[in-house]
């Protein structure tokens, strides 16, 4: 029996716990026969301390990615959630997030009380889980769990999150810190640069399919009380991220 690592990774910080696994993959993981596709796929969090608006982007080689991957809230923060998918890991983290905690507490005290049900009868293991959360004030953590499938992992930058699994390999992650982090302009437009580093990087290995954005901030949208300045979700195209920004020009012609 060998000792893998799983590893919680902390803007500033990371927290490593041993876990006993009889191979660098868990059984139920290698052997696994899953009801549905792992959301396969790259995602950024990110934070604008001048315009105050805060939320994330996301693509995938499956369709209608944004059905369940990101969530945000005005004031409270953001998440992500992704490979094996648990969409509770969403609004569980916003609910976290109003009390206060701390991103990196949020990360492992759900993942720790996840009591790892199956989907549809079969197994949907926790150990593939992979998501991130950010607070309003832009601070982050994120999890890639030991059974994500390769190359899967994290990466944290000034103000953002971005993580992947099933990538062509960590270039992916870094180019899109990069990215968000050296474009000028308003949130959505950095997101985007993420986006397309990413898929420059190699992205998803599979390929593309969809793409989503979802950006919030208090009285943001366009009509009363709306904290929502976009969300868009392509569900099924060739050039996802092409056509996502195209949506969002449309929406912000001026830049």
């Amino acid at each position: 029996m060998r000792q893998s690592q799983k590893t919680w990774t902390i803007a500033g910080a990371v927290v490593i716990a041993c876990v006993a696994l009889a191979v660098s993959r868990p059984a139920a993981l290698q052997q696994r026969t899953l009801p549905e596709d792992p959301v396969a796929t790259f995602s950024i969090l990110g934070f604008d301390p001048e315009s105050g608006e805060l939320g994330g982007a996301v693509q995938s080689r499956v369709f209608s990615v944004g059905n369940g991957v990101l969530w945000a809230e005005a004031g409270v923060g953001a998440a992500a959630t992704q490979a094996i998918v648990d969409v509770s890991y969403g609004p569980q983290a916003l609910e976290l997030l109003r009390k206060g905690l701390k991103p990196a507490d949020i990360v492992k005290q759900i993942w720790d009380r996840d009591p790892d049900r199956g989907l549809r009868n079969q197994p949907w293991p926790k150990a593939g889980r992979q998501f991130a959360v950010m607070n309003p004030a832009g601070e982050t953590a994120a999890f890639t769990g030991p059974g994500a499938d390769a190359w899967a992992g994290d990466k944290q930058g000034q103000f953002c999150t971005a993580q992947g699994n099933i990538l062509a390999g960590p270039a992916v992650v870094e180019g899109m810190v990069k990215a968000f982090e050296t474009t000028k302009g308003r949130l959505a437009f950095r997101l985007l640069a993420a986006l397309e580093a990413g898929q420059a990087a190699g992205g998803d290995k599979r390929g593309m399919q969809s793409a989503a954005m979802l950006i919030v901030k208090k009285d943001g949208g366009v009509w009363l009380h709306n904290d929502v300045v976009l969300r868009l979700q392509v569900d099924d195209h060739t050039e996802p991220i092409t056509e996502l920004r195209r949506l969002v020009q449309k929406r912000f012609p001026r830049g």
